[in-house]
């Protein structure tokens, strides 16, 4: 099966993220699902870590459960259409937020919790959080989680996603000791470059072919593919008989 993975940590990042104290750094990758067989990450040399910490990379797999999670750095005007598309269909999805993204877009930020929608971690200021110590990782997180309530009232944040899911043992620890349940992905495809949109046909085949039971799904808001084909997903995937879930109903880590 092919490997998503979007790049390869430079040498130098990864020595000065070693240097810091902070163990091996990893760029989060899997094996994608292919002709109906589940994910995998069993080779990527990390999977004991996030069983460690308890992070997110699938559902139950028992299960025909999708959990829709979208990564929002900044705002490229789809997704006030992505959020009117799940009202209409009634699906929860989890949005991570920059500091940029709540500071520029506070509407949209109050939209999401009013409507019933996760808001989570993405980081105030989209570092590589490996090579942050631990009090610069809670200076990340605090500020973002402290910003949102302010807007939104919702007092707890609960899931992180790290910026371009760079990760290492000490972002995974010292996030978890601050309440966070780090997020990944099970499905994916190259859909942040806003120069490279293919159209909705594209991003709604790229998302299909890799559906499978316990799905994490991640999608970023920048793409007008993604936008435009949101429903087509959600009604092909409904007729396949999946059930779009909340993180919050995540309860079975299956690796």
């Amino acid at each position: 099966m092919p490997v998503l993975s979007s790049r390869v940590i430079p040498a130098a990042d990864e020595a000065a993220a070693q240097a810091a104290g902070g163990g091996k750094p990893y760029h989060f990758g899997f094996a994608k699902s292919k002709n109906g067989k589940l994910p995998s990450i069993a080779r990527e040399g990390f999977q004991s870590l996030l069983e460690k910490h308890g992070a997110i990379f699938l559902g139950d797999t028992g299960k025909k459960e999708l959990y829709l999670t979208f990564d929002n750095g900044y705002e490229n005007g789809f997704t006030a259409q992505i959020l009117d598309v799940l009202k209409e269909k009634q699906v929860p999805a989890c949005f991570f937020v920059t500091g940029h993204y709540v500071k520029d877009q506070p509407e949209l930020v109050k939209r999401m919790a009013a409507e019933g929608h996760i808001v989570g971690n993405h980081s105030w200021s989209h570092p590589d959080m490996s090579a942050l110590p631990p009090e610069r990782i809670k200076s990340e997180l605090d500020k973002v989680k402290e910003a949102v309530a302010a807007l939104t009232g919702q007092t707890g944040m609960a899931y992180l996603r790290t910026p371009r899911g760079i990760f290492n043992e000490r972002t995974l620890a010292v996030s978890k000791e601050l309440g966070y349940t780090n997020v990944f992905w099970s499905i994916a495809y190259k859909d942040w470059d806003t120069k490279a949109q293919r159209g909705k046909s594209y991003a709604f085949t790229q998302v299909v072919n890799q559906l499978h039971p316990g799905a994490v799904i991640l999608l970023h808001s920048v793409s007008k593919d993604n936008a435009d084909a949101m429903g087509a997903i959600i009604d092909e995937a409904r007729r396949q008989g999946y059930e779009f879930k909340s993180l919050d109903q995540l309860t079975v880590k299956n690796y």
